[in-house]
Order: C-alpha cells, then sequence, then structure tokens
C-alpha cells in the first residue's frame, strides 16, 4: 500500500539520528529531518509494469478446518468493521486515474536496475500491542510487512523509514517500538535510515500510538519476478508463518470479545498464553527468500497478507490461470483452529481473511520446487498452477 500525504501539522519539528542496520559493525550514521502530518491516503503500490489489476471470481471450496455450527451466527471479516470489497473497489478507481497498479511493491527503473517501494503499517494488531504490554517486537511486524512485500519482485531491502505517531510522547515506550524496528531492519540486513514521529496533543488515546513504514529494496531489470512465466503444472511452495502476523486482527479481537476469554488466558488446548499467541512477530522472509531465488526457478512470489489465499495468490499469475490449493498439505497453527471454532467462521472466510499458517508463496517450476524440499527448507507443496480463474481447494 502506498501513502499519499495530505495536509502538513504545525506542530513542532524534530530531528533524528538513527543507526544503520545494514552492518551490526558498521560505525555509519544516518541522519532524517523528521516532520509532521496528520491526514494519510494509502492505495496500492504502484508498478511500472503493464499488467493491469484483474478483476477474478474465487472459488470458496471448503478447507479442512470446519467451523463449529452451534455456536450462534458465523463472524466475518465485514462484521468486524473491514470491508475488502470496498478496498478492492477503492483499487479498480485508483487504476482508472493511475493505470498499471496492482503488484506487491511499486517499480522505479534506475539505469539497469529497478528500485522497488513498499509501505504498509500492522493495522489494530497495535491495540493487542496496547492491552498486553508487548511493544518491543510490534517494530518487527512494521518492517516484515513492507520488506516482504518488495522480496516478492526479487528486490533486496535496501533501507527502511518508520512514523511514529502519538498525543504525548514517552520516551520508554517509544524506545521499545524503535527497538522492535531495528531488529526488524537487521533481520532484512537494511538500513534503518531515518523517519518521523509525530506528537500530536488530543488526537490518540492516552498511551496509544500509531506506526507505519517505508521501504525501497533494488533489483536487476533482468531478474524482477512478476509471474509472466508461470505456466501450467508449476508448483505452488508455501513457506510457514508464525501464527496471524499482522491482519486481520479487527476479526481476532471481535472473536476474542465473543470467546469470553482475556489475553492472559492459555490458548485452548494448548500451553501458550493467547495474548503472546497472537502477539508472535511477523516472520522476515527477506534472507530465506533471497537465497531461493538465488538458486533459479522462482517465477512468482506472494505474500499472504490481507486477502489471504483467495486475493493475493492470483495477483501474481497472468490472465488465464489459477491455483489448486491441496487441502491437508500444511500443518494449520492452533491459533488459527481456536480462532474459527470461537467465532464460528465460515472456511471461505478463512482463507480469505488470515494466512492460515502460509505466509508466504512461491511458484516454482517443479525442478526447483523439488530442490527446495529437498533442501532441508521449512517449506510444504501446498498446490499447483491450473488452467481457470482464483484459488480453488481440493
Amino acid at each position: 500500500m502506498n501513502a499519499t500525504t495530505v495536509g502538513a501539522s504545525l506542530e513542532t519539528s524534530k530531528y533524528a539520528i538513527r543507526p544503520s542496520c545494514q552492518k551490526p559493525n558498521s560505525s555509519s550514521i544516518h541522519a532524517s529531518t523528521r516532520k509532521f502530518c496528520c491526514l494519510s491516503r494509502r492505495h496500492t503500490t504502484f508498478s511500472l509494469t503493464s499488467r493491469k489489476p484483474e478483476a477474478k471470481n474465487y472459488s470458496k471450496n471448503k478447507v479442512a478446518c470446519s467451523a463449529s455450527s452451534n455456536q450462534g451466527e458465523g463472524l466475518t471479516y465485514k462484521d468486524a468493521g473491514v470491508d475488502i470489497d470496498a478496498g478492492s473497489e477503492l483499487v479498480k478507481r485508483i487504476a482508472k486515474m493511475a493505470p498499471g497498479i496492482g503488484g506487491f511493491g511499486g517499480l522505479f527503473p534506475l539505469g539497469d536496475s529497478y528500485l522497488v517501494a513498499g509501505t504498509d503499517g500492522v493495522g489494530t494488531k497495535l491495540k493487542l500491542a496496547f492491552e498486553t504490554g508487548i511493544h518491543d517486537t510490534i517494530g518487527i511486524d512494521l518492517v516484515a510487512m513492507s520488506v516482504n512485500d518488495i522480496i516478492t519482485s526479487g528486490a533486496k531491502p535496501l533501507f527502511f523509514l518508520d512514523y511514529y505517531a502519538t498525543s504525548n510522547l514517552d520516551v520508554d515506550l517509544a524506545e521499545k517500538v524503535i527497538k522492535g524496528i531495528v531488529d526488524g531492519c537487521q533481520q532484512s540486513d537494511c538500513a534503518l535510515l531515518g523517519g518521523e514521529t509525530a506528537e500530536m496533543p488530543d488526537f490518540y488515546a492516552n498511551g496509544e500510538y500509531d506506526l507505519s513504514g517505508f521501504a525501497v529494496g533494488i533489483v536487476k531489470k533482468d531478474s524482477v519476478i512478476n509471474g509472466k512465466n508461470i505456466s501450467v503444472g508449476d508448483v505452488l511452495i508455501g513457506l510457514p508463518s508464525s501464527g496471524v502476523h499482522s491482519n486481520g486482527f479487527s476479526l481476532v479481537r471481535r472473536v476474542l470479545a465473543r470467546s469470553g476469554l482475556s489475553l492472559k488466558d492459555k490458548l485452548p488446548g494448548e500451553s501458550i498464553i493467547l495474548g503472546e499467541a497472537l502477539m508472535a512477530p511477523t516472520v522476515i522472509y527477506v534472507k530465506q527468500v533471497l537465497h531461493i531465488i538465488s538458486k533459479g526457478g522462482i517465477k512468482g512470489i506472494a505474500h499472504i497478507t490481507g486477502g489471504g489465499f483467495t486475493d493475493n495468490i492470483p495477483r501474481v499469475f497472468p490472465e488465464g490461470l489459477g491455483a489448486l490449493v491441496y487441502n491437508n498439505s500444511w500443518p494449520v497453527p492452533p491459533v488459527f483452529k481456536w480462532i474459527q471454532k470461537a467465532g464460528n467462521i465460515e472456511d471461505s472466510e478463512m482463507k480469505r481473511t488470515f494466512n492460515m499458517g502460509i505466509g508466504m508463496v512461491l511458484v516454482a517450476s517443479k525442478e526447483a520446487a523439488e530442490r527446495i524440499l529437498n533442501e532441508g527448507e521449512t517449506a510444504y507443496r501446498i498446490g499447483e498452477v491450473i488452467s481457470g480463474d482464483g484459488v480453488s481447494y481440493q
């Protein structure tokens, strides 16, 4: 998602020095001007490819993890206040004004390379951070959401910038959040180049804050992964997630309220505390994915975020191709089984909202797929490319 900033606050300006995370032993320092903004409009990143956004009808066959039928009316993401269809409609309207959008990252030509940019936040996972007091990993989520997007083009992240906004600056709390961002940059092998701290009295509830992040990477033009060579019979390889990652938390919070449990209770049937399970930081796939790409045979990559399998996998396919996902081909983490049962959520809704245990999907040739699965990577053969449209399950 790109952000177009509108309006500027006349609060105070700040300057910050942030160390580079690209080389942990480096003594280089990156300085950034910190200014203030009060309103933003977000939309899908702009791509310089000629591919147009696709409107697809998606199959919604049942998957293995069934919802209970005796817990009242099933919850949906829309019930929780998030309308995926409205978001898709906005993207279509933006596409009329700026043709070419629809990729996970925006590409900008630079010599024989492309700069690849992405921006995102962590959504209402922040609400759980406020309630649990877990602030030192939310910055990892922030970095992950942007860098995981730009590596889908095969780009190596270069640098990251953050935006931290609050009504009254709590320095100790902000330090915990920034520590997570530093950790995320180190995991991504990129520099934390700078950012913006906005202190806006009366704008946020006491003790709360908001976050957004921006990442830029680079890839050679002849090495861009764009899905154009995907063909029938190619293999879908899934890389495991750590849990919910940073999407779907509006629905998670609604489920939590219905369940009667607190974040301090144990996840039913498990030894882990529910709050800790839900706050598990998003996996940063940068090093693993770039290593796999370097061996060849990767034709497309989908970051499984909002929209789940249903909306994200088809984004990397040429016209006329779809995905067949194999049920029971990977272990679904217990947290998703609890969410579905406690919320009485339909299978199709789960697949369109959550990653269900797979945070990144690689589209690989058969030869590359065998290599990945035999090299000791934690990965699963979760499906294949078929003629057709959208995503179906069997």
